[in-house]
């Protein structure tokens, strides 16, 4: 539960500190006050969108910090530890969730002094607070929220989590099912181009690395009468001379200072090294001659050898690829083809897997649809029998849902839905927005967000004057109504209404001052005196007479 909210710097709050506890907590204060302020600020730290205009003129920034106790919420704790985001001075028995706003609109969150994205404040913020807003009978019109009303009294999430997820994978598989359909014309204009490029390509059979190959010969037997000449004057100069080369020079060194070894030892190292060098000459001579005499010119090759590189230049300007990439591209586009084959397959397969998409999610949607049918009769015996005690004696609610089997899959199942009222006896069922007034509007609308909040785990209900278009005796029924939902939850009521604000386990009021310079909101608990005045101020305005104090008295639940 919220056990204490700060909010400084805050759109014409200066600074409060509010300490807040269990059962209803109830807060009044004249029109234009901002009794909704501390909700407003504690929206931020649950997640709302924040905006520059949030600062107060004249500060730097906002700042809204709310601390609660989470020993009665379980789901908390162990998001927070599956988060990393306990907190360790409380032994997880509390939390701070932190946000800052600066003026130039920058926002900080922070979960206990860590800071986090706003995605996460969110996610931790709905299993904290539940708002119910002043406008939320207004939405029970539109039929996405009717099925969410039905879907949160019933606990539905993992049912309807089921259905949203078969319905993405039957989505996904339909686009491309769609997708594929529609390339195929392009792809068979695709196939024939591909298809006459690898005959081409085929018969030309160019093997991995022939290029290369053929590019190095070719150079070779285009140059083989320089490399002749270049061999024979190299064996001329190192075996083969007529008057001398530099094998027998070599020995005539060795045979000469082999006769001076006697004079000197340390001449045996320089001829050990010159007989070494006699023969690697030798083997060198050996290995030129064996390459000289194979580089006879072979014309027959040369030519076929030229054709097949000049075939091989001329397929590569026609592809657009370097002659070294001919094969490589072959390939590809070999590949590329039997991938168009397989297309029709693929269609195929595809269709086969989007039937089974399908049906796995009429699976899902039907079980929903069933359980929605069975909690939509028990939440119209509960809204009919609390609209009777608001006013609407003859009241009848009925949520009528009819499955659309035949019509476009949704994220939401297969249900249409549509909440009807009868308000007067003999009446027939229609449409709630075609016979419900605004005040009957709203008190179906609170009865409804009553009974679901029955149902939800979420420790603190707030609601922000959802009393709107309720009056007399009707505001009593309501005020005994929230305050039997706050003996076991913590409940925050903004309200207007005296029967309601009577109600209360605990009163807080919301004052406006203005000094001429500028404006201050403030917001106090009241105690049994000062909250019969407030509740006198309510029920007669700014006359107050003994008699609005003995009726505010006897509005007073203690």
């Amino acid at each position: 539960m919220l056990s204490q909210l700060t909010i400084q710097s805050f759109a014409i709050v200066q600074f409060l500190e509010l300490e807040f506890h269990q059962g209803m907590t109830t807060i009044t204060g004249e029109t234009g006050a901002g009794k909704s302020i501390a909700i407003d600020a504690l929206g931020l730290c649950l997640g709302s969108r924040a905006d520059a205009n949030m600062v107060r003129v004249g500060t730097e920034k906002a700042e809204v910090n709310a601390r609660f106790n989470l020993n009665d919420t379980p789901h908390a704790q162990n998001w927070l530890k599956s988060n990393d985001l306990e907190d360790s001075l409380s032994d997880n028995s509390e939390c701070l969730l932190r946000r800052i706003i600066t003026k130039e609109g920058r926002s900080r969150a922070y979960i206990n002094s860590t800071p986090v994205p706003l995605s996460q404040l969110k996610s931790l913020g709905q299993l904290l607070v539940n708002i119910h807003g002043q406008h939320a009978h207004q939405s029970l019109l539109k039929n996405e929220i009717q099925l969410a009303i039905i879907d949160d009294y019933a606990n539905h999430n993992s049912l309807l989590q089921k259905v949203k997820d078969t319905y993405q994978g039957w989505h996904f598989l339909n686009k491309q099912l769609k997708q594929q359909i529609l390339n195929q014309q392009e792809k068979q204009a695709r196939k024939q181009l591909l298809e006459y490029q690898i005959i081409e390509l085929d018969e030309f059979a160019l093997n991995e690395n022939e290029f290369q190959n053929i590019e190095q010969e070719h150079k070779r037997l285009a140059n083989s009468g320089t490399l002749q000449e270049a061999c024979q004057v190299s064996l001329n100069q190192l075996t083969d001379g007529e008057e001398f080369d530099s094998l027998s020079l070599l020995r005539k060194s060795i045979s000469l200072l082999s006769a001076q070894m006697e004079h000197d030892i340390n001449l045996e190292t320089i001829v050990s090294n010159l007989q070494e060098a006699v023969i690697q000459i030798e083997e060198t001579s050996y290995e030129l001659r064996h390459f000289n005499d194979n580089l006879e010119l072979d014309p027959e090759q040369f030519q076929a050898l030229e054709k097949r590189m000049s075939d091989a230049l001329t397929l590569a300007r026609k592809h657009h690829v370097p002659p070294e990439s001919l094969y490589n591209h072959h390939q590809k586009l070999a590949k590329e083809y039997k991938q168009l084959n397989n297309s029709e397959a693929q269609i195929e397969q595809l269709t086969a897997d989007l039937q089974q998409a399908e049906a796995d999610y009429f699976t899902h949607a039907c079980k929903l649809s069933q359980s929605r049918l069975r909690y939509a009769k028990e939440i119209s015996k509960k809204v009919s029998k609390s609209i009777q005690t608001l006013n609407m004696e003859s009241g009848q609610f009925h949520v009528a849902l009819t499955q659309n089997e035949g019509k476009q899959l949704s994220p939401l199942g297969i249900d249409s839905i549509e909440f009807q009222i009868s308000t007067n006896a003999g009446q027939s069922l229609q449409e709630l927005g075609k016979v419900a007034s605004g005040g009957e509007l709203s008190r179906i609308g609170l009865a409804i967000q009553v009974i679901i909040s029955q149902h939800i785990s979420t420790p603190t209900l707030i609601f922000d004057e959802v009393d709107v278009g309720i009056s007399g005796a009707t505001a009593a029924v309501v005020g005994k109504l929230l305050r039997s939902l706050g003996e076991n939850t913590q409940i925050l009521c903004v309200t207007h209404l005296p029967q309601v604000a009577g109600n209360g386990h605990q009163q807080m009021f919301v004052d406006k001052h203005n000094d001429g310079k500028t404006t201050n909101t403030t917001m106090v608990k009241l105690n049994n005196k000062t909250r019969i005045n407030e509740l006198a101020r309510l029920l007669g305005g700014n006359t107050i007479t003994e008699r609005t104090l003995a009726n505010a008295q006897e509005l007073l639940i203690q």
